[in-house]
């Protein structure tokens, strides 16, 4: 029987411990800080993701046997090291690479190094720091516009920008390096070709030489119907994705997916947890636009709906290294979530909307994503809830959430209604 902690606040974290909480082998589960939603499947703890020492003092005093590490921020800053270098702890398991792993996330300089080393496919690429930027500036005249600027460091999903004029890529590029745009994450920068084509989530767990395949998703980032305006943290996601077929699959295990776990253990990187891929599929052919070290956030709230296996079954396997042993049972049926979030979000916008209704859907699970409790539920964050549902394909799971959505109501909540309109 396990003790489980999970770190975080949002709606992945809501959603990984609804999927905890259904384990037969759960005796315990905690979340720190958690939220209004996760209070009601396990206990919350008050304590920062990146209050190291008291993350540590819980763990121990609480007999914590696997520590899931849900946001990408406490693994880039060393959580697993950090728990790991104490002997009274050292048979907790993590969920989450170390320090090292997690700069796969933590520099997209790095990440791009991995995959040129490795040989995975990816968009062509040059890294610029602040002495660098004239070279920066005239690389930006060599190649081929939209022109597409990633600030090296962690920016909280705003560090990307695709721009399709010359003169205001290099303003912005002088911007991210000289003027610290996105502060030291933007200290470097990356410049890549663009590629054309659509995107897929695709979600590994793994324990450094081993690795099982989730569900794969699509999210929606940006905020207007039609994938029209600014980009946000993710508006929905369905799963699976119909393009993501057998043939497509094969290609992402044998090009992506395998080098990238063996290149960890050529490299002496000790991984284990997750690993998200970012793909684009250009004409048939899987790229690599990115890597995170956790899961999605939109997307964990369908993939683990359509996990049908214990998830705590296959953090044991991490823990006992029996990992290759076990089996991933998907779910046959679709799912989607779509967002539903602050009016003004991802500009500037108003927390603290009592929100009504919840406890009238019965037809799909509403994840808390930015959320609060005082005397009634209010509202938190940018993106508030995810209501995610099941139906016979992604569009018939899309129709069973805005059903539902109908019932939830706070001042100003806006929605997309058009999550899976490409398919």
């Amino acid at each position: 029987m396990h003790t489980i902690l999970v770190l975080g606040s949002g709606g992945r974290e809501h959603a990984l411990a609804w999927k905890i909480a259904q384990s037969s082998t759960l005796r315990k589960l905690y979340i720190a800080p958690g939220n209004p939603g996760t209070g009601t499947i396990g206990e919350n703890v008050n304590i920062a993701v990146n209050d190291f020492k008291k993350i540590k003092e819980f763990i121990i005093e609480n007999n914590i046997d696997i520590c899931v590490v849900g946001p990408e921020d406490p693994l880039v800053n060393g959580i697993h090291d950090y728990l790991l270098n104490d002997k009274r702890i050292e048979n907790l398991t993590v969920i989450g690479p170390k320090k090292e792993g997690a700069q796969l996330e933590g520099s997209k300089d790095y990440s791009k190094e991995f995959m040129k080393r490795h040989k995975i496919p990816t968009a062509k690429y040059k890294t610029f720091s602040v002495k660098e930027l004239n070279e920066g500036l005239k690389y930006l005249e060599k190649i081929k516009a939209p022109y597409v600027l990633k600030a090296d460091g962690l920016a909280a999903g705003k560090g990307v920008l695709i721009l399709n004029d010359l003169d205001e890529a290099k303003e912005e590029l002088k911007q991210m390096l000289k003027h610290a745009k996105f502060g030291s994450a933007s200290s470097s920068v990356v410049i890549e070709e663009f590629l054309s084509g659509i995107e897929v989530s695709v979600f590994v767990i793994t324990d450094g030489k081993n690795y099982k395949i989730l569900p794969e998703a699509k999210d929606y980032k940006r905020i207007g119907e039609g994938d029209k305006g600014l980009n946000t943290g993710g508006m929905g996601a369905i799963s699976p994705v119909p393009f993501a077929n057998e043939l497509f699959m094969e290609k992402v295990k044998d090009r992506i997916i395998k080098p990238t776990v063996r290149g960890l253990h050529k490299d002496g990187i000790e991984y284990q947890g997750f690993i998200f891929f970012g793909l684009i599929n250009v004409k048939g052919e899987p790229y690599v636009i990115e890597y995170n070290v956790r899961m999605g956030d939109p997307e964990t709230e369908v993939v683990m709906l359509r996990l049908k296996s214990d998830l705590l079954d296959l953090f044991e396997g991490i823990a006992t290294n029996t990992l290759s042993e076990k089996d991933v049972l998907l779910d046959p049926r679709s799912a989607a979530a779509i967002m539903l979030v602050s009016g003004g979000y991802p500009n500037s916008y108003q927390k603290g909307k009592e929100i009504t209704g919840i406890e009238n859907v019965k037809d799909s699970i509403v994840f808390h994503s930015g959320t609060k409790f005082t005397s009634s539920l209010l509202s938190n964050g940018g993106r508030v809830l995810a209501v995610s549902s099941y139906g016979k394909d992604p569009i018939d799971a899309v129709q069973r959430s805005l059903t539902s959505i109908k019932k939830i109501n706070f001042s100003k909540m806006y929605y997309r209604k058009d999550i899976g309109f490409d398919l």
